[in-house]
């Protein structure tokens, strides 16, 4: 088993915490893993993606061409990285900012989920990218959700500790909004 993951949206909104902390639980669950980060001009309101591959063999290159599964977070993110999903793959995308139905001959699955309300129901705008992660392990079963809740605690640093609770309760919002 092989997933080849780009995660896309702009600059500030969890893109690369994302790849990090999914990278770093594919590690922690015995996996091969690879993490590619890509910055535009600005940190925060450019665009950033990154590409993660979870494996069961060595990772030969950590540079994804046809990714098997997308999560993009924003329309420009949608324009450029859908074309390259790989036949049968998996898309996932923020319908709080991408409003029209996305549809793609590619995908096996496309799962659009309003993110941004989501959160903003939790009080906290910042944890769309956890209820997005959360539903992706859904949707993928990539690994169970308590494999991200692990390593969260070494991922992020001692000063947020105090929001862990809030970023259980995000990934378990995500799991529960696709699995019903």
């Amino acid at each position: 088993m092989t997933e080849e993951l780009i995660i896309a949206g702009f600059g500030g909104q969890g893109v690369m915490t994302m790849g990090q902390v999914l990278a770093y639980a594919g590690l922690n669950f015995g996996k091969e893993v690879s993490y590619l980060p890509s910055y535009g001009p600005e940190q925060r309101g450019g665009t950033a993606n990154c590409m993660v591959v979870i494996s069961d063999e060595a990772v030969s290159s950590p540079y994804i061409d046809e990714p098997t599964s997308l999560i993009i977070m924003n329309q420009p993110s949608l324009d450029r990285f859908a074309p390259t999903l790989r036949d049968n793959g998996i898309l996932m995308y923020n319908a709080s900012l991408i409003k029209e139905k996305v549809v793609s001959d590619k995908a096996s699955k496309v799962v659009g989920i309003e993110i941004n309300h989501l959160a903003n129901q939790l009080g906290k705008p910042q944890l769309a990218n956890m209820i997005m992660l959360g539903a992706y392990l859904g949707v993928s079963n990539i690994m169970p959700v308590d494999s991200i809740k692990e390593v969260l605690p070494k991922v992020f640093s001692s000063k947020y500790h105090h929001l862990l609770p809030l970023n259980y309760q995000a990934l378990d919002l995500g799991l529960k909004t696709v699995k019903g």
